[in-house]
């Protein structure tokens, strides 16, 4: 089974579920309280490269719902001081030719964080894309500066933690990956198969 089938889940075609993205602010309470993991505010979607005009008027469109949303919810005092106005959205290419459009709030900023990621996908969904579209993460780490990621996949609706060890030799914390399954089991929709826990090496914010 290549990569693309795991992130694809070709094997069990399951229907794009983009509302489970929503339980993740209440998965962060429990994520905490079992094992000290909080939000670093950097979440991401993953899908296979496209080019041309059709997918720059998709990003546009993008930035400019997540700009809306963005002032609607600033005040004017935050606004004064800077820390209001759009949030900063990327788009980046990893080592293995996937692309990830990025959103990075603060790390208290869990719940608008989800919201960007839930628009990114629509917004791809409803311009046709949706076949590219791969997963979505959002970013945690511990006081020992620990990384972890809480990755959505699109064609699974359901969700599994990658844990990368430090060191940038592609090795993984299983134990702790299993531990958060545990943890979460009644707050997410945990992906059962454990071989379509792909490591999404490279993802930004690990």
């Amino acid at each position: 089974m290549g990569l693309l089938d795991i992130l694809l889940g070709r094997t069990k075609p399951v229907a794009p579920d983009l509302d489970q993205l929503f339980a993740l602010p209440s998965a962060a309470v429990t994520l905490q309280a079992a094992a000290g993991f909080t939000p670093t505010g950097t979440g991401a979607v993953c899908f296979a490269t496209v080019e041309g005009a059709a997918f720059e008027q998709t990003r546009r469109e993008v930035q400019a719902l997540l700009d809306a949303d963005s002032e609607r919810w600033s005040s004017p005092r935050s606004a004064e001081a800077g820390s209001g106005g759009s949030p900063p959205v990327e788009l980046r290419r990893d080592d293995y030719g996937y692309s990830w459009l990025v959103s990075t709030r603060g790390p208290e900023q869990l719940p608008e964080l989800v919201n960007d990621l839930h628009a990114v996908n629509s917004a791809m969904e409803v311009n046709g894309f949706g076949p590219q579209l791969l997963c979505s993460l959002a970013a945690f780490t511990d006081d020992a500066d620990r990384k972890l990621a809480l990755v959505y996949l699109y064609k699974r609706a359901s969700f599994y933690p990658f844990a990368p060890l430090p060191g940038g030799a592609e090795r993984r914390d299983s134990a702790l990956e299993l531990q958060v399954k545990a943890a979460l089991t009644n707050d997410l929709r945990i992906e059962q198969d454990l071989s379509r826990w792909f490591p999404v090496w490279g993802a930004p914010g690990l």
